[in-house]
């Protein structure tokens, strides 16, 4: 008997309810894998295996005699962001939220999981990834750290986010560069504080912060060749100063985005460079700390070409769309394409959602069949019966 997609549906829509109520930072996703690895066991798949990279789940599922395995990935992290609005199922853990739709995507994968134990239709293995921490960019090194690769081995590899602006029912991924790479930047300039009323007879650091901030913004404007992408954001400045007095501490932090790790490597020169002149102009002194926490995410041509065909058998050939650019936000899944080939999509979470890390945010339900159907069509096209 093939699944019946309302009462699939019906069922996910309860599963990403009591996630949502439930959410849990990165690494701290002991009662959402719990929840997982018990619904997994549920459906009858072949082997589940819970602690892998901290908090992760894999679930294994084999049907015929085929010896291909490919993975299929979702995240499970929620954000540091305290929900507004008056849903039933709101968060119950303060300041705590799923404001960036993991609970739908782990009930999207969850329910491939369920149709495919139920219906089979391939020959082969499928690895049901749920991933930790995948929001500060940790929880796929760790999961491979603790040889995810060599404990289940698979070809290729899937994964799929919601994307507020893109009405429900839209798919959209593109070949080659899909979500850029991420760094983090601290810079700290020390000087000497002192009095308000007498500036001269310190280096405070205040004035030379401020000069720096803009300065950073020639690195892209100035100094990077304009075909690059990239963007260089200066998100805090801090001091130790207070109303009338001098700051002798300046922090300065923000992050990077590009798409090649010369233009990375081009940035943090740049910075440095940059930092320690306006440093010895204003007479104070910088120390620049440069890490790069999200490689790129690059998509494998041929294997987006099959996810579009994927796609094709449950949507409107329109709604299966190329994307014309990258995007500048990063996501940890691009980890995982280091050591396979793979493939990241986008569903719409409706034209009028509200925009990730909001804390209004909510993941659309009607958006849940589509994905569990596109997880489900891939390995069915990927690994097919006979």
């Amino acid at each position: 008997m093939r699944t019946d997609p309302d009462r699939l549906r019906q069922e996910m829509m309860t599963w990403r309810h009591h996630l949502h109520a439930h959410p849990e930072f990165g690494f701290e996703e002991t009662r959402t894998s719990d929840f997982v690895a018990t619904k997994l066991r549920e459906f009858g798949l072949d082997d589940v295996a819970e602690g892998i990279g901290g908090t992760g789940v894999v679930g294994t599922l084999k049907r015929g005699s085929g010896n291909r395995a490919i993975a299929l990935r979702a995240d499970m992290d929620a954000l540091r962001i305290t929900e507004q609005g008056n849903r039933p199922y709101c968060s119950q853990n303060p300041g705590i939220m799923h404001a960036c739709g993991h609970d739908g995507h782990t009930a999207m994968l969850l329910g491939a999981a369920r149709m495919l134990a139920e219906d089979g239709d391939f020959d082969g293995t499928v690895r049901f990834i749920f991933q930790p921490a995948e929001e500060w960019g940790r929880g796929a090194l760790a999961m491979l750290d603790d040889g995810l690769v060599e404990r289940f081995p698979f070809e290729e590899i899937y994964g799929l986010h919601n994307m507020p602006g893109l009405p429900i029912g839209r798919f959209e991924t593109r070949a080659g560069s899909v979500m850029s790479a991420e760094d983090n930047f601290e810079i700290v300039l020390t000087g000497v504080g002192g009095h308000a009323a007498r500036p001269h007879s310190g280096n405070e650091v205040l004035v030379a912060a401020c000069a720096l901030v803009t300065n950073l913004q020639t690195i892209v404007s100035r100094r990077l060749n304009p075909s690059d992408i990239a963007v260089v954001s200066v998100t805090e400045l801090i001091t130790d100063g207070t109303r009338n007095a001098l700051p002798g501490l300046a922090r300065i932090l923000g992050d990077a985005r590009s798409f090649r790790p010369e233009v990375s490597a081009s940035i943090e020169q740049q910075m440095r460079v940059i930092a320690e002149g306006t440093a010895l102009s204003h007479n104070v002194s910088a120390a620049v700390t440069y890490t790069r926490e999200f490689v790129p995410l690059i998509n494998d041509p041929m294997l987006v070409e099959e996810a579009f065909e994927a796609a094709r058998t449950f949507l409107p050939p329109e709604e299966v769309t190329r994307a014309h650019e990258p995007m500048t936000a990063s996501e940890d899944f691009a980890r995982f394409l280091d050591h396979v080939p793979g493939c990241f999509v986008f569903f719409g979470n409706g034209e009028n959602s509200p925009p990730l890390h909001n804390p209004t945010f909510d993941f659309n339900d009607d958006g849940l069949l589509h994905g569990a159907r596109f997880h489900a069509a891939i390995v069915r096209r990927r690994l097919p019966v006979g």
